[in-house]
């Protein structure tokens, strides 16, 4: 489990450092860092790649630190908040399952009105599956 969340995370010069490391084309070193980045200090250039590692935006990999490619394109951001997109799914298929069973509701149920809830249904079951198993990992 990871402890960082990831919207703390993406602020300041961390988000800096993400980005950084974002665009080298290999692994980067902290000296790597801090000598690109002109940073103050090795350790604060150490100090934001520990909350990017723990918040699993980048990963080890060699003699550097690379992005979590993985993490990276599973995300969306929302104004100021940063979620997984199967959250963002699960969030679409439950408003759709509340607007066909409240507003979009027949008079008289049909064969194709029940279907539809029933898919939405399964569809939203799964998705908030997958976000939950997706909320974990961070």
């Amino acid at each position: 489990m990871k402890d960082a969340k990831t919207d703390d995370v993406l602020e300041g010069t961390s988000k800096k450092v993400f980005r950084y490391i974002y665009h080298q084309p290999g692994p980067v070193g902290v000296h790597d860092i801090y000598r690109g980045m002109g940073l103050s200090s090795p350790s604060l250039a150490h100090y934001h790649v520990n909350k990017l590692l723990k918040a699993g935006m980048i990963r080890e990999e060699g003699d550097g630190y690379v992005v979590n490619r993985v993490f990276y394109d599973d995300m969306m951001r929302i104004g100021g908040t940063v979620l997984p997109l199967r959250v963002a799914y699960a969030l679409f298929f439950l408003t759709a399952l509340i607007a066909l069973a409240t507003i979009l509701r027949p008079a008289q149920l049909s064969s194709t009105y029940v279907f539809a809830t029933v898919v939405v249904g399964v569809a939203a079951a799964v998705t908030m599956l997958e976000a939950r198993k997706a909320s974990k990992a961070l």
